[in-house]
C-alpha cells in the first residue's frame, strides 16, 4: 500500500488515521533519508493517539517517551547506534510493552527487532521537494490486518 503526499499536513493526517488502529505492542519502523518526513509522521501519530505535547526528533536522546495519550508513544532514533547496535537500550521492553514504538533508522538495531512490525518507507520525489511517497510494508498478520483497517 502506498500514499502520495504533497505536504506535511497530509503526512500527519495519514499517521493520525493509522493511530486510531494501533494497540499496545505495535512496532512501526520509519525508513527514509534525512528530511524525508519521519518525524512529521510521528507527530501525526502522536496527535492521533491524543498526545498534545510537542514531538521532537530524539536524535541526541535516542528515545523520547510520551505518556499522555490513549497509548504511550516511544519514539526512537537509533541512527547514532550504527557502530554499536541497541543491546544496552532494553528495546525488547519497549517493543513488548504497553505502548507504540516508532523506530527511525531501524537497520542499526535489526537484531533487536521483533518478528512482526510495520515498515513505512519515505521516498522523496526527485523533481518536487515537497512530494513524498509513503510505502507501507507489513511484516506479519497483525500488520496486514492493520493496513486493511486503514483502507476501509
Amino acid at each position: 500500500m502506498q500514499f502520495s503526499v504533497s505536504n506535511e499536513e497530509l503526512t500527519r493526517k495519514i499517521a493520525e488515521k493509522l493511530a486510531k488502529f494501533l494497540q499496545a505492542g505495535d512496532v512501526i519502523l520509519l525508513d527514509g533519508d534525512l528530511g524525508a518526513g519521519k518525524t512529521t509522521f510521528t507527530k501525526g501519530l502522536a496527535r492521533g493517539l491524543g498526545i498534545g505535547k510537542n514531538v521532537k526528533s530524539p536524535t541526541f536522546t535516542l528515545i523520547r517517551e510520551y505518556h499522555e495519550g490513549r497509548l504511550p508513544l516511544y519514539h526512537m532514533d537509533v541512527y547514532r547506534l550504527e557502530e554499536t547496535g541497541g543491546d544496552d537500550l532494553g528495546l525488547e521492553e519497549y517493543f513488548n510493552g504497553d505502548g507504540v514504538s516508532v523506530v527511525e533508522w531501524s537497520q542499526f538495531v535489526e537484531d533487536d527487532l521483533p518478528e512482526e512490525f510495520l515498515v513505512i518507507h519515505f521516498i522523496k520525489d526527485e523533481h518536487d521537494d515537497d512530494r513524498r511517497t509513503l510505502v507501507f510494508e507489513p511484516h506479519g498478520k497483525r500488520y496486514e490486518k492493520l493496513l486493511e483497517s486503514l483502507t476501509e
